[in-house]
Protein backbone atom coordinates (compact mmCIF):
# COMPACT_ATOMS: atom_id res chain seq x y z
CA UNK A 1 0.00 0.00 0.00
CA UNK A 2 1.58 3.17 -0.80
CA UNK A 3 0.98 6.53 0.68
CA UNK A 4 -0.87 9.24 -2.36
CA UNK A 5 -1.87 12.01 -0.11
CA UNK A 6 -1.37 13.68 3.48
CA UNK A 7 -3.78 16.14 4.57
CA UNK A 8 -2.49 18.04 7.63
CA UNK A 9 -5.05 20.15 9.53
CA UNK A 10 -4.72 21.98 13.28
CA UNK A 11 -8.10 22.37 14.57
CA UNK A 12 -9.67 24.59 17.42
CA UNK A 13 -12.23 22.90 19.97
CA UNK A 14 -13.84 25.47 21.60
CA UNK A 15 -14.40 23.26 25.43
CA UNK A 16 -17.67 23.37 27.31
CA UNK A 17 -15.81 24.63 30.62
CA UNK A 18 -12.41 25.53 31.19
CA UNK A 19 -9.84 22.35 32.17
CA UNK A 20 -7.48 23.67 34.93
CA UNK A 21 -4.19 21.97 35.09
CA UNK A 22 -1.49 23.14 37.51
CA UNK A 23 0.96 24.52 34.70
CA UNK A 24 -2.20 25.65 32.48
CA UNK A 25 -6.00 26.72 32.16
CA UNK A 26 -7.64 25.26 28.54
CA UNK A 27 -10.22 26.76 27.08
CA UNK A 28 -10.03 25.09 24.05
CA UNK A 29 -7.99 22.18 22.25
CA UNK A 30 -6.12 22.52 19.09
CA UNK A 31 -5.18 19.11 17.72
CA UNK A 32 -3.00 18.78 14.45
CA UNK A 33 -5.59 15.96 12.63
CA UNK A 34 -3.79 13.82 9.91
CA UNK A 35 -5.35 12.42 7.01
CA UNK A 36 -4.02 9.66 5.15
CA UNK A 37 -4.89 8.04 2.12
CA UNK A 38 -4.58 5.82 -0.52
CA UNK A 39 -4.60 5.39 -4.12
CA UNK A 40 -7.53 4.19 -3.99
CA UNK A 41 -9.23 6.43 -1.51
CA UNK A 42 -8.67 4.57 1.37
CA UNK A 43 -8.53 7.26 4.54
CA UNK A 44 -6.85 6.66 7.77
CA UNK A 45 -6.75 9.40 10.47
CA UNK A 46 -4.50 10.11 13.65
CA UNK A 47 -4.23 13.03 16.33
CA UNK A 48 -1.42 14.45 17.99
CA UNK A 49 -2.28 17.28 20.73
CA UNK A 50 0.96 19.20 22.28
CA UNK A 51 0.20 20.41 26.06
CA UNK A 52 1.79 22.88 25.34
CA UNK A 53 4.33 23.62 29.13
CA UNK A 54 3.93 19.36 29.10
CA UNK A 55 7.32 18.59 28.08
CA UNK A 56 9.38 20.31 25.94
CA UNK A 57 7.71 19.91 22.35
CA UNK A 58 5.67 23.05 20.66
CA UNK A 59 2.90 23.36 18.86
CA UNK A 60 4.39 25.31 15.96
CA UNK A 61 7.60 22.60 16.00
CA UNK A 62 4.93 19.62 15.70
CA UNK A 63 3.11 21.37 12.83
CA UNK A 64 6.72 21.95 11.18
CA UNK A 65 7.18 18.12 11.50
CA UNK A 66 4.45 17.09 10.28
CA UNK A 67 5.42 18.95 7.25
CA UNK A 68 8.86 17.83 7.10
CA UNK A 69 7.86 14.34 7.09
CA UNK A 70 4.64 14.57 4.87
CA UNK A 71 6.82 16.14 2.56
CA UNK A 72 9.21 12.84 2.40
CA UNK A 73 7.06 9.75 3.18
CA UNK A 74 4.29 10.89 0.28
CA UNK A 75 4.70 8.28 -2.63
CA UNK A 76 6.29 5.85 -0.43
CA UNK A 77 5.24 2.13 0.51
CA UNK A 78 3.64 2.84 4.36
CA UNK A 79 5.98 0.33 5.62
CA UNK A 80 8.63 2.19 4.55
CA UNK A 81 6.80 5.59 5.77
CA UNK A 82 6.76 4.13 9.09
CA UNK A 83 10.29 3.55 9.14
CA UNK A 84 10.61 6.99 8.08
CA UNK A 85 9.30 9.02 10.90
CA UNK A 86 9.84 6.77 13.25
CA UNK A 87 13.31 7.06 13.11
CA UNK A 88 12.78 10.96 14.02
CA UNK A 89 10.43 10.59 16.29
CA UNK A 90 12.36 11.81 18.70
CA UNK A 91 12.45 15.24 17.54
CA UNK A 92 8.78 15.46 18.35
CA UNK A 93 6.71 11.94 19.72
CA UNK A 94 3.15 13.87 19.88
CA UNK A 95 3.67 14.50 15.71
CA UNK A 96 5.34 11.58 14.73
CA UNK A 97 2.43 9.52 16.58
CA UNK A 98 -0.41 11.36 14.49
CA UNK A 99 1.28 10.65 11.41
CA UNK A 100 1.81 7.27 12.25
CA UNK A 101 -1.52 6.29 13.49
CA UNK A 102 -2.89 7.76 10.67
CA UNK A 103 -0.55 5.17 8.70
CA UNK A 104 -2.21 2.28 11.15
CA UNK A 105 -5.53 2.87 10.67
CA UNK A 106 -5.38 3.24 7.02
CA UNK A 107 -3.57 -0.13 7.09
CA UNK A 108 -6.64 -1.44 9.23
CA UNK A 109 -4.36 -2.12 12.44
CA UNK A 110 -6.05 -4.83 14.04
CA UNK A 111 -5.78 -3.50 17.47
CA UNK A 112 -8.94 -0.81 16.01
CA UNK A 113 -11.36 -3.82 15.52
CA UNK A 114 -13.92 -4.61 17.67
CA UNK A 115 -15.41 -7.70 17.78
CA UNK A 116 -18.16 -7.21 20.30
CA UNK A 117 -19.89 -4.25 22.20
CA UNK A 118 -17.33 -3.13 24.98
CA UNK A 119 -18.03 -0.69 27.70
CA UNK A 120 -15.08 1.11 29.60
CA UNK A 121 -15.92 2.73 32.56
CA UNK A 122 -14.07 6.38 32.67
CA UNK A 123 -12.93 8.90 35.31
CA UNK A 124 -14.09 12.05 35.31
CA UNK A 125 -12.41 15.16 36.18
CA UNK A 126 -13.54 17.11 39.43
CA UNK A 127 -13.75 21.14 40.19
CA UNK A 128 -15.81 21.89 43.44
CA UNK A 129 -13.55 23.88 46.02
CA UNK A 130 -16.48 25.23 48.54
CA UNK A 131 -18.25 22.78 50.91
CA UNK A 132 -21.67 23.39 48.95
CA UNK A 133 -20.22 22.67 45.52
CA UNK A 134 -17.94 19.85 46.42
CA UNK A 135 -21.74 18.01 47.94
CA UNK A 136 -23.05 19.63 44.82
CA UNK A 137 -20.70 17.70 42.19
CA UNK A 138 -20.13 14.42 43.88
CA UNK A 139 -23.69 13.83 43.90
CA UNK A 140 -24.29 15.10 40.28
CA UNK A 141 -21.04 12.86 39.02
CA UNK A 142 -22.52 9.56 40.68
CA UNK A 143 -25.76 10.42 39.21
CA UNK A 144 -23.98 10.74 35.88
CA UNK A 145 -22.54 7.17 36.37
CA UNK A 146 -19.00 8.23 37.04
CA UNK A 147 -17.29 6.18 40.06
CA UNK A 148 -13.59 7.37 39.71
CA UNK A 149 -12.67 11.31 40.39
CA UNK A 150 -9.64 13.15 39.42
CA UNK A 151 -8.77 15.74 42.07
CA UNK A 152 -5.90 18.05 41.25
CA UNK A 153 -3.81 19.29 43.59
CA UNK A 154 -0.27 21.03 43.81
CA UNK A 155 -0.71 24.37 44.66
CA UNK A 156 -0.85 24.84 48.64
CA UNK A 157 -0.04 21.54 50.01
CA UNK A 158 -2.43 22.00 53.27
CA UNK A 159 -5.21 23.61 51.74
CA UNK A 160 -5.07 20.64 48.73
CA UNK A 161 -5.47 18.21 52.07
CA UNK A 162 -8.34 20.13 53.46
CA UNK A 163 -10.19 19.75 50.48
CA UNK A 164 -9.49 15.82 49.83
CA UNK A 165 -10.68 15.41 53.35
CA UNK A 166 -13.80 17.33 52.56
CA UNK A 167 -14.41 15.08 49.49
CA UNK A 168 -13.81 11.84 50.94
CA UNK A 169 -16.27 13.12 53.59
CA UNK A 170 -19.07 13.48 50.68
CA UNK A 171 -18.20 10.81 48.63
CA UNK A 172 -18.50 8.20 51.80
CA UNK A 173 -17.18 5.60 50.03
CA UNK A 174 -19.03 5.32 46.87
CA UNK A 175 -16.28 6.51 44.56
CA UNK A 176 -12.30 6.30 44.21
CA UNK A 177 -10.07 9.41 43.87
CA UNK A 178 -7.19 9.72 41.96
CA UNK A 179 -5.06 12.97 42.74
CA UNK A 180 -2.58 14.19 40.60
CA UNK A 181 0.16 17.30 41.31
CA UNK A 182 0.71 17.55 37.29
CA UNK A 183 4.47 18.04 38.66
CA UNK A 184 3.53 21.25 40.65
CA UNK A 185 4.44 20.21 44.15
CA UNK A 186 8.22 20.93 45.44
CA UNK A 187 9.67 17.56 46.92
CA UNK A 188 9.32 18.77 50.72
CA UNK A 189 5.33 19.89 50.07
CA UNK A 190 4.76 16.93 48.37
CA UNK A 191 6.12 14.58 50.92
CA UNK A 192 4.38 16.59 53.89
CA UNK A 193 0.82 16.58 51.61
CA UNK A 194 1.10 12.54 50.67
CA UNK A 195 2.55 11.60 54.63
CA UNK A 196 -1.00 13.26 55.81
CA UNK A 197 -3.60 11.68 53.39
CA UNK A 198 -5.88 9.48 54.87
CA UNK A 199 -6.12 6.65 52.07
CA UNK A 200 -9.08 5.85 52.53
CA UNK A 201 -11.08 6.12 49.11
CA UNK A 202 -7.09 7.42 47.24
CA UNK A 203 -6.59 4.79 44.84
CA UNK A 204 -3.20 6.74 43.87
CA UNK A 205 -1.25 10.18 43.86
CA UNK A 206 -0.60 10.87 40.40
CA UNK A 207 3.15 12.90 39.64
CA UNK A 208 3.65 14.81 42.79
CA UNK A 209 6.85 16.69 41.46
CA UNK A 210 8.93 17.70 37.73
CA UNK A 211 9.03 14.98 34.94
CA UNK A 212 13.19 14.62 35.50
CA UNK A 213 13.22 14.43 39.23
CA UNK A 214 13.37 10.87 39.58
CA UNK A 215 14.91 11.23 43.25
CA UNK A 216 12.04 13.72 44.29
CA UNK A 217 9.01 11.48 42.93
CA UNK A 218 10.93 8.42 45.26
CA UNK A 219 11.43 10.67 48.08
CA UNK A 220 7.66 11.29 47.60
CA UNK A 221 6.82 7.84 46.80
CA UNK A 222 8.32 6.44 50.22
CA UNK A 223 6.79 9.03 52.34
CA UNK A 224 3.51 8.31 51.03
CA UNK A 225 0.53 6.58 52.44
CA UNK A 226 -0.96 5.87 48.91
CA UNK A 227 0.63 4.46 45.94
CA UNK A 228 2.23 6.99 43.72
CA UNK A 229 1.71 7.09 39.47
CA UNK A 230 3.96 8.51 37.10
CA UNK A 231 3.18 10.26 34.04
CA UNK A 232 5.36 12.76 32.22
CA UNK A 233 8.58 10.42 32.90
CA UNK A 234 6.83 7.36 31.26
CA UNK A 235 7.79 8.00 27.61
CA UNK A 236 9.64 4.60 26.76
CA UNK A 237 9.86 0.54 27.37
CA UNK A 238 13.32 2.02 29.97
CA UNK A 239 11.26 4.36 31.95
CA UNK A 240 8.70 1.79 32.84
CA UNK A 241 12.10 -0.56 34.23
CA UNK A 242 12.91 2.43 36.24
CA UNK A 243 9.49 3.13 37.46
CA UNK A 244 9.22 -0.73 38.75
CA UNK A 245 12.79 0.02 40.84
CA UNK A 246 11.00 2.76 42.94
CA UNK A 247 9.55 1.44 46.02
CA UNK A 248 5.23 2.62 46.59
CA UNK A 249 5.09 3.68 42.65
CA UNK A 250 2.35 0.94 42.18
CA UNK A 251 0.63 2.96 38.29
CA UNK A 252 2.64 3.75 35.23
CA UNK A 253 0.26 6.29 33.66
CA UNK A 254 0.39 5.79 29.05
CA UNK A 255 -0.91 7.95 26.66
CA UNK A 256 -0.54 6.97 22.76
CA UNK A 257 0.62 10.26 21.56
CA UNK A 258 4.41 9.24 24.10
CA UNK A 259 4.46 5.84 22.07
CA UNK A 260 4.00 6.27 18.40
CA UNK A 261 1.94 3.56 17.29
CA UNK A 262 -0.67 1.51 18.50
CA UNK A 263 1.34 -1.96 18.94
CA UNK A 264 4.51 0.04 21.01
CA UNK A 265 1.68 0.98 23.05
CA UNK A 266 0.04 -2.34 23.71
CA UNK A 267 3.63 -3.79 24.71
CA UNK A 268 4.33 -1.17 26.82
CA UNK A 269 1.04 -1.34 29.29
CA UNK A 270 1.93 -5.17 28.97
CA UNK A 271 5.09 -4.40 30.25
CA UNK A 272 3.91 -1.79 33.28
CA UNK A 273 2.02 -5.26 34.60
CA UNK A 274 4.73 -7.80 33.78
CA UNK A 275 6.98 -5.51 36.33
CA UNK A 276 4.42 -5.77 39.33
CA UNK A 277 2.58 -2.55 38.70
CA UNK A 278 -0.69 -1.29 37.29
CA UNK A 279 -1.11 0.29 33.97
CA UNK A 280 -3.79 3.79 33.45
CA UNK A 281 -4.44 4.85 29.95
CA UNK A 282 -5.41 8.03 28.97
CA UNK A 283 -4.84 11.19 27.88
CA UNK A 284 -7.91 13.97 28.81
CA UNK A 285 -6.27 16.35 26.65
CA UNK A 286 -7.44 14.24 23.13
CA UNK A 287 -10.08 14.46 21.01
CA UNK A 288 -12.64 12.07 19.59
CA UNK A 289 -9.71 10.34 17.48
CA UNK A 290 -7.12 9.91 19.93
CA UNK A 291 -9.69 8.53 22.61
CA UNK A 292 -11.21 5.91 20.40
CA UNK A 293 -7.83 4.72 19.65
CA UNK A 294 -7.23 4.51 23.22
CA UNK A 295 -9.88 3.22 24.02
CA UNK A 296 -9.63 0.28 21.29
CA UNK A 297 -6.34 -0.05 22.88
CA UNK A 298 -7.57 -0.32 26.20
CA UNK A 299 -10.42 -2.94 25.29
CA UNK A 300 -8.07 -5.49 25.83
CA UNK A 301 -5.10 -3.87 28.38
CA UNK A 302 -7.15 -2.27 30.94
CA UNK A 303 -9.21 -3.12 34.12
CA UNK A 304 -9.47 0.27 36.00
CA UNK A 305 -11.16 3.42 34.42
CA UNK A 306 -9.57 5.35 31.75
CA UNK A 307 -8.52 8.57 31.05
CA UNK A 308 -9.48 8.93 27.92
CA UNK A 309 -11.74 11.32 28.73
CA UNK A 310 -11.41 14.00 26.65
CA UNK A 311 -13.79 14.15 23.66
CA UNK A 312 -16.07 15.06 26.29
CA UNK A 313 -14.66 18.59 26.79
CA UNK A 314 -14.85 20.07 23.92
CA UNK A 315 -18.91 21.47 23.09
CA UNK A 316 -17.88 19.60 19.50
CA UNK A 317 -17.49 16.31 18.17
CA UNK A 318 -15.38 15.38 15.26
CA UNK A 319 -16.74 12.11 14.40
CA UNK A 320 -20.23 12.13 12.24
CA UNK A 321 -21.26 9.05 14.46
CA UNK A 322 -19.78 10.53 17.66
CA UNK A 323 -18.18 7.80 20.54
CA UNK A 324 -21.02 6.62 23.08
CA UNK A 325 -20.93 7.93 26.41
CA UNK A 326 -23.61 5.93 28.65
CA UNK A 327 -23.39 6.19 32.73
CA UNK A 328 -20.07 6.67 33.21
CA UNK A 329 -18.88 4.83 30.26
CA UNK A 330 -17.43 4.76 26.99
CA UNK A 331 -19.15 2.35 24.39
CA UNK A 332 -17.70 0.57 21.57
CA UNK A 333 -20.24 -0.66 19.45
CA UNK A 334 -19.03 -4.19 17.33
CA UNK A 335 -17.32 -3.52 13.62
CA UNK A 336 -17.05 0.71 14.58
CA UNK A 337 -14.94 2.65 12.94
CA UNK A 338 -15.08 6.35 13.08
CA UNK A 339 -15.53 8.41 9.89
CA UNK A 340 -14.74 12.35 10.50
CA UNK A 341 -17.63 15.21 10.54
CA UNK A 342 -15.79 17.34 7.66
CA UNK A 343 -18.42 19.77 8.00
CA UNK A 344 -17.25 20.20 11.96
CA UNK A 345 -13.25 19.65 10.93
CA UNK A 346 -13.80 22.82 8.10
CA UNK A 347 -15.77 24.79 10.47
CA UNK A 348 -12.82 24.59 13.29
CA UNK A 349 -9.97 24.68 11.06
CA UNK A 350 -7.24 26.96 11.84
CA UNK A 351 -4.72 25.67 9.38
CA UNK A 352 -4.38 23.16 6.73
CA UNK A 353 -1.88 21.68 3.89
CA UNK A 354 -2.53 19.19 1.74
CA UNK A 355 0.61 16.95 0.32
CA UNK A 356 0.01 15.03 -2.72
CA UNK A 357 2.46 12.24 -4.48
CA UNK A 358 2.69 13.78 -8.28
CA UNK A 359 3.44 10.16 -8.98
CA UNK A 360 0.49 8.17 -7.82
CA UNK A 361 -3.00 7.93 -9.79
CA UNK A 362 -5.43 10.06 -8.95
CA UNK A 363 -7.65 8.53 -5.87
CA UNK A 364 -10.86 7.58 -6.60
CA UNK A 365 -13.10 9.55 -4.66
CA UNK A 366 -14.73 7.69 -1.30
CA UNK A 367 -16.84 8.37 1.45
CA UNK A 368 -15.49 7.26 4.55
CA UNK A 369 -12.87 4.87 5.28
CA UNK A 370 -12.17 1.03 4.94
CA UNK A 371 -13.95 -1.32 6.60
Amino acid sequence: MKLHGLTLRMVRLPLIQPYVLSYRTFTEFEPIIVEARDSDGHLGWGEGHISPGSSRETREGGWAFCREQAAVIVGKDTKAAKEIISGHAGDSKVAATALLTAIEMLENHPLLKIARETRLPLLTPFNGSAPDEIDEEVERRLKDGFHTFKIKVGKDADADLARVKAIQRAIHGRATMRLDANRAYTQADACRFAAALDPSGIELFEQPCAAEDWEANATVAKASTVPIMLDEPICAPSDIERAAEIRNVGFCKLKLKRFGGLDLLKEALEKVRQLGMEPVLGDGLSSELGCWMEACVASITIRNAGEFNGFLKPNIRLFAEPLRFIAGELVLSPGFLPTMDRDALAAHEIACERIVSKSSAKPKQRQGIRR
